[in-house]
């Protein structure tokens, strides 16, 4: 990494290790155990407020209303496949043992009572679309999580890591609920729902491919395929995706575009079925034109610039790696990147803001959302990718 880039992940990983990987989240708002002592999380109404007063606000009320710092499953996860991206260049034994930790942490982790391994988050999570209750596994969390543990098992070859990432495939065949287009079908987000989410069914056709490169399961990759028909069918002619199928899920934003080209392209790359390359490159094409500014700004939908959330710059890295195509586009991801340190950073901490907007921003220092998110982009970068243009 140039020294910029470098100074700015040093920065980084030494807050989130000194933090324990442990911290807040924008959607924690519900383990407030004031808000559960005055009864207020019976009412759906209620819950969303709550929620939303603390994701929007710039203020963090979370010691107030005492919500406590916690591991955050996807983002043990994030960490987990990052630490494993720098043993791979580095070799170091603190690596190693963080990768253990990890892993370790994350096994335990497990919600419990479904039919393979399978993860949620450490809140409750009320949507506009549905209720989640602490722990409810889903797809997304699951995807990134199995992942996570199979770039582990590469490494140290523990073979528990490796069983618990494989027996997820169990949860996304048996437990998740699909929804049947005219070529292939939707997974559900969760097992309580049936919303129609491309990238979360995407992650699913992901991490089924990926443990169908080590069990050889036909099943699995057929299931994988379907899934991805079904999503690419729902792509626009001009190769953009909106979120989901309901009324309230017709926008396109950049993070969850990075998350659809990176699934299609893994699947291809597990599978070997090529058949969906055009739509990679159309949905790349888009993504690239539409999502950052000349000056590197970092946008969060296609038609509007603000908010500009950390998550999206983040992603631009995931996305060029996994599509093998971070070096011929050093040039946007170097400008990104450097708008990013220069205004999202925190400059003593090196912590990364949440959300910059036109008012007041959110410079709260999420673990899950802002930090292992940038650990994850960083751990993907090379010497040969962010030496200056």
């Amino acid at each position: 990494m140039n020294k910029d880039i470098m100074e700015s992940f040093d920065k980084l990983k030494t807050y989130c290790e000194a933090e324990g990987f442990k911290g807040w989240d924008p959607y924690d708002g519900l383990n407030s155990k004031l808000f559960k002592a005055l009864k207020l999380d019976k009412i759906k109404f209620l819950r969303l407020a709550w929620i939303q007063i603390f994701k929007r606000s710039p203020i963090n009320f979370r010691k107030w209303a005492l919500v406590p710092k916690e591991y955050n499953p996807k983002g043990l996860g994030l960490f987990l496949t990052g630490y494993a991206n720098l043993y791979k260049k580095e070799g170091k034994e603190e690596y190693l043992e963080k990768i253990h930790f990890l892993a370790k942490q994350l096994i335990a982790l497990q919600s419990r009572g479904f039919s393979g391994a399978c993860w949620g988050y450490n809140f409750d999570w009320q949507s506009r679309a549905f209720f989640l209750p602490k722990e409810t596994p889903t797809v997304v969390a699951t995807s990134f999580i199995a992942s996570a543990l199979m770039d582990a098992y590469d490494i140290t070859n523990e073979q528990q890591y490796l069983d618990v990432a494989l027996s997820s495939a169990n949860f996304i065949v048996n437990d998740l609920n699909r929804t049947s287009k005219e070529e292939g079908f939707i997974f559900s987000y969760s097992p309580f729902d049936n919303t129609c989410v491309y990238n979360a069914s995407l992650l699913g056709s992901k991490l089924l491919a990926r443990i169908y490169s080590y069990n050889k399961d036909e099943t699995l990759l057929a299931l994988a395929r379907d899934s991805v028909l079904a999503c690419v069918r729902a792509q626009r002619d001009d190769g953009a995706w909106i979120y989901g199928e309901m009324g309230i899920q017709d926008w396109v934003d950049s993070f969850h575009t990075g998350y659809n080209l990176e699934c299609i392209s893994d699947y291809q790359k597990y599978s070997g079925d090529t058949t969906f390359q055009q739509h990679i490159d159309k949905g790349l094409d888009y993504y690239l034109k539409h999502f950052f500014l000349k000056n590197g700004t970092p946008k969060y939908y296609d038609n509007k610039t603000y908010p500009i959330d950390i998550h999206a710059p983040a992603q631009l890295v995931a996305t060029l790696s996994r599509l093998d195509v971070l070096e011929e586009h050093k040039e946007i991801v170097n400008k990104v990147l450097k708008w990013t340190i220069m205004h999202m950073q925190d400059k003593e901490k090196g912590y990364f803001y949440y959300q910059l907007k036109q008012g007041i921003s959110s410079k709260i220092p999420y673990m899950r959302w802002a930090q292992a998110w940038m650990f994850y982009a960083f751990t993907f970068l090379g010497e040969e990718n962010t030496n200056d243009s």
